[in-house]
């Protein structure tokens, strides 16, 4: 019983994306085929402890999921009278039918095959219809199978609220065409998937509220989508897919270090020795080649400061003067206000924390992290007062109760003296 749970466990991991990916391209019914899939699995769940686990277990699933989508399709005919079952069935492939036939997985043939079919789910979730984070959750739950609980955890909603959403999601994607765009729209497609990747990668780093330190597992999940879009990616595109992997990698390999005793751990105070050293070898192995010559990209660059980083055997080694050089590249680059902190920063760990603090003057941002730094800066420079009034602007802006005890700690230390 425990190999078959196992097995399903794996599969789904593994398999969910490519055969939904299969199921949609056949009948181009993204509720049909999401819910047969799921039938599929539950049948297994049934099934596979008693009748074992069969040879051929994708072949099974897809199988089982191809049938209840046909159960369905006949049932809507019937009452309606307006979906003939026969041109459902003459619109199955050759490769479908082989299925059918002998039980076989669907390989890669041409644009009909499952790498290239999960390619076209993973661009319709990124389709520009849809926001950034409606993409992002959408693309958890197509591409990865990831339950739509564990998605609300990760953007901090009440699963209802999420469920809401992706339904409302797919009603928008309805009609939409599932074919791979080409030449710019195709390149333009694939920066968005990579957004979203990195969006949801980054909720489950720094949520914005609750009590979670950090959700690793989900991000860890968005991770791995970009594993599976470097796949089926034409070789143009994988450079930048390549810089955000590494980039990820580099900070998903700290995640056992992060959290102590349910308190969140800051960089500097880390346990080093807890990084994933598989990890960043595999992050600097992707970067070795592009550091020298690639061009200057977001990501790039952001997978450069990370790897700095990762190479400093202790916090007090670290390359401060070089993280702010990628850094004032990367604003040059991007304009982001957000760069300009991260860079501040930098340049108050290099330069001391008076030369950080004007790189923050006229700087505007949402949110706890600007006057967090402001005052952390403002507490090294000795003007305690005013550090402790900047602390207290944070406390009233965050929401994130793990950082709001982070800071509240750090706001008593600056005024005990």
């Amino acid at each position: 019983m425990s190999d078959a749970a196992g097995a399903l466990e794996a599969l789904h991991r593994e398999e969910w994306g490519r055969l939904l990916a299969l199921l949609v391209a056949r009948f181009r019914r993204l509720d049909l085929a999401e819910d047969a899939l799921a039938d599929a699995f539950e049948a297994a769940a049934r099934r596979w402890p008693e009748d074992g686990v069969p040879t051929n277990p994708p072949a099974w699933l897809l199988t089982t999921a191809r049938r209840r989508v046909l159960d369905r399709l006949r049932a809507e005919a019937v009452v309606a009278k307006t979906l003939p079952v026969l041109a459902v069935e003459a619109d199955l492939t050759e490769e479908a039918r082989r299925v059918m036939a002998d039980g076989s997985t669907p390989s890669r043939v041409g644009s009909l095959g499952a790498v290239d079919e999960r390619m076209r789910l993973v661009l319709l979730c990124a389709h520009p219809a849809l926001a950034p984070e409606l993409g992002a959750a959408l693309t958890l739950r197509l591409v990865l199978g990831v339950p739509t609980s564990d998605i609300a955890r990760l953007f901090l909603v009440p699963t209802a609220t999420m469920a809401a959403r992706l339904t409302r999601s797919r009603k928008r994607l309805a009609g939409e065409s599932f074919a791979v765009p080409v030449g710019d729209a195709l390149v333009e497609r694939l920066d968005a998937v990579a957004h979203i990747a990195y969006l949801a990668f980054t909720a489950g780093y720094a949520p914005g509220s609750g009590d979670d330190v950090v959700r690793s597992e989900e991000a860890g999940e968005a991770l791995r989508l970009v594993r599976v879009v470097r796949e089926v990616a034409p070789p143009s595109a994988l450079p930048d897919l390549d810089a955000l992997l590494a980039l990820m990698l580099l900070q998903h390999s700290r995640r056992d270090a992060r959290v102590r005793d349910g308190a969140l751990v800051l960089l500097p105070d880390q346990d080093r020795s807890r990084w994933r050293a598989d990890e960043i070898d595999e992050a600097l192995g992707l970067l070795a080649p592009m550091a020298a010559t690639a061009p200057s990209t977001s990501y790039l660059l952001q997978a450069l400061v990370a790897a700095e980083h990762a190479v400093a055997r202790t916090a007090a080694d670290t390359d401060w003067p070089r993280i702010a050089g990628w850094y004032a590249e990367l604003e040059a680059l991007t304009g982001s206000p957000v760069v300009r902190l991260n860079r501040a920063v930098a340049v108050a760990e290099a330069d001391g924390p008076d030369a950080g603090l004007r790189l923050l003057d006229g700087l505007d941002l949402p949110g706890h992290r600007l006057p967090a730094v402001r005052a952390e800066l403002l507490a090294r420079s000795g003007r305690a007062a005013e550090a402790v009034a900047a602390y207290d602007v944070a406390l009233t802006r965050c929401d994130h109760g793990p950082e709001r005890t982070a800071l509240s700690q750090r706001r008593a230390e600056v005024a005990a003296g």
